[in-house]
């Protein structure tokens, strides 16, 4: 595969949405199917008009979990952990961020602020980017219930009034630590009107991961390492897939779980998928997905996607004032 560059462009700071919109419905939707002409203005209320009779619309039904813990040591100072991804060989413990991790050796136990409760014991350092293993001292959804509370994108600055603003309609099995952003826009009212239009809704389930926050820093894209990231697929809805007019994926994880169903022939499986310039497509014809920051693994899939096209489409949102990154607005493009 030939060097590919890291997709770049200048975001503003007054671009980036700090709240979301109501009703979800009412986000902007820069409508660019249509190739050969200018993209359109709507919102995301009008979905359903876009699509056919016959189009399976793909949603990625995983439920965020709040995953920042903030407790303390048992001196009283203050410690946070920041939950990524559980342990498939231990069901009591997770890989995390700790903080202040210098000072969190392994065998520390962190408690509930304000209380005496054992939460989690401090384990071995994983990585060089600090993860490490955390071993909780009950069991961890309750824990991660009672003390856990949610883990917003870092360049969210304003508070989250209703948490569950950060879930979609739908978001049925826990898992996630960042929501999947492009579906947040969805309503029961869209939902009926999908299939009302004679299309088919179904779902799958990735684990977002905090990686999908992390920039390129490589000079060359391909220099990158990819996250990974649990999916399952539905034996229904990969027959519903395989035999769709279009399949319209609803974000970039719908479209990464697709992708690495159709190359490796696994419903369920652990995805280090990295979709640049130059993959060659399988399962998705048609995306709906927010503007994605600049030099990001989310831009590069959208690159492969629809090709060097989308820096106009970004050039045209800017100017428009459409809102950017995960409170903000959408846009729904075609396979090159």
């Amino acid at each position: 595969m030939a060097t590919v560059e890291v997709p770049d462009y200048d975001l503003p700071d007054e671009a980036v949405a700090q709240t979301p919109v109501e009703p979800r419905h009412a986000a902007r939707l820069l409508d660019a199917l249509d190739p050969d002409h200018p993209p359109l203005d709507r919102v995301v209320a009008d979905l359903p008009g876009l699509l056919r009779p016959g189009d399976v619309v793909v949603v990625n039904d995983s439920r965020v979990i709040p995953a920042r813990l903030p407790l303390r040591k048992g001196t009283g100072g203050a410690a946070e952990v920041m939950l990524l991804e559980a342990d498939p060989s231990d069901p009591q413990s997770w890989v995390a961020l700790v903080r202040p991790g210098r000072r969190l050796p392994p065998g520390t136990v962190l408690y509930a602020p304000g209380g005496t409760e054992a939460v989690v014991e401090i384990g071995a350092r994983l990585d060089e980017d600090g993860r490490r293993r955390v071993h909780f001292l009950s069991p961890p959804g309750a824990a991660i219930d009672r003390h856990g509370v949610m883990a917003l994108p870092p360049y969210i600055h304003a508070p989250l009034e209703r948490p569950e603003r950060y879930q979609t309609v739908y978001a049925a099995r826990p898992g996630s630590v960042a929501a999947p952003t492009a579906g947040l826009h969805l309503t029961e009212a869209v939902l009926r009107a999908i299939e009302a239009r004679g299309a088919t809704l179904a779902t799958l389930d990735l684990e977002v991961g905090l990686g999908t926050f992390r920039p390129v820093s490589a000079e060359r894209a391909e220099d990158h390492v990819m996250h990974r990231e649990r999916y399952r697929i539905p034996p229904a809805t990969w027959d519903a897939c395989r035999s769709a007019q279009r399949v319209v994926a609803i974000g970039t994880t719908t479209v990464r779980a697709l992708e690495s169903a159709a190359r490796t022939g696994k419903l369920e499986a652990d995805s280090d998928l990295f979709i640049q310039p130059g993959f060659d497509f399988a399962a998705v014809d048609v995306l709906l997905t927010n503007f994605h920051l600049p030099r990001s693994t989310l831009l590069l899939l959208l690159e492969a996607f629809i090709g060097p096209r989308w820096r106009d489409l970004y050039g045209d949102a800017l100017r428009r004032g459409y809102r950017f990154l995960s409170f903000g607005d959408a846009m729904i493009v075609g396979r090159r």
